[in-house]
């Protein structure tokens, strides 16, 4: 089990690369909930994801189903453009830094999902259908005696889950995981309690990289003396196409065009 995790680890790194040669549409869903669970306030974003310079970039394009007036497309705009002319005008030993800085992350994120496959023992608990297609489904449970080694993994042991591995392409077709305990980070002692759950929906695009469809999140949690705060969160992505890369980017018009 954990072999076949981290051959599925590996591809997911593979489709993060391929995810940058895509735009999409985006569209995020926030529920505000009550003390019972029950939805208090809604409020609904849509986002086109634009390539720049190989940077993906979020252009809201929609608040509650509606189309954004023309000041506030006008700021999306201008947030783009500063974006393009910051590149545009980079130089070697900007560009250097930048894309170093870039490999580090990436080169962690593959450390962090290798170190998943061995966080957990896993078991093979039977078999299911994930988007028509068949798919191995697999719990996992914290490993007793875990050492992680990055610091981004301590936090492994504080969650336990399901997944589902597509067995004709052995990749993430689906997962399901939920917090066990009360965990706190960050510089403003963010805490997520127990029973928050993440669950992520993948798809097949084009035959040749599996993209997220559907992710939802059910969050209880706590920022700082800030009192606690319970929400859902849905995004749903769609409308993936691969782009031609271009070296001549010069406006945000053209940057549409390109899409």
């Amino acid at each position: 089990m954990q072999q076949l995790l981290r051959i599925v680890a590996d591809k997911d790194i593979e489709n993060d690369k391929k995810l940058r040669d895509y735009t999409y549409i985006e569209r995020e869903i926030q529920n505000k909930l009550d003390g019972k669970g029950q939805t208090k306030s809604t409020e609904t974003k849509t986002y086109e994801i634009l390539e720049v310079y190989g940077e993906q970039v979020q252009r809201l394009t929609e608040k509650d189903g509606k189309p954004l007036s023309e000041k506030d497309a006008a700021k999306e705009d201008e947030k783009i453009q500063k974006i393009i002319d910051k590149r545009k005008n980079e130089s070697d030993d900007e560009r250097r830094k930048r894309e170093e800085k870039e490999a580090k992350e990436r080169e962690d994120g593959r450390k962090f999902v290798h170190e998943v496959a061995d966080a957990y023992n896993f078991k093979l608990v039977g078999t299911e259908q994930v988007g028509g297609r068949d798919a191995w489904v697999i719990d996992g449970e914290p490993r007793p005696g875990y050492e992680p080694q990055m610091k981004e993994a301590k936090f492994l042991p504080k969650f336990h889950g399901r997944v589902w591995i597509d067995k004709g392409d052995l990749q993430l077709a689906k997962m399901d995981v939920e917090c066990l305990d009360t965990i706190s980070w960050g510089v403003f002692l963010a805490r997520f309690h127990k029973g928050s759950r993440f669950m992520l929906e993948q798809t097949r695009v084009n035959d040749e990289v599996w993209l997220p469809q559907h992710v939802t999140a059910k969050i209880d949690a706590r920022l700082a003396l800030l009192k606690n705060f319970n929400e859902g969160i849905e995004q749903e992505f769609r409308d993936y196409k691969k782009f031609r890369a271009s070296s001549k980017i010069v406006s945000v018009g053209e940057v549409k065009d390109q899409h």
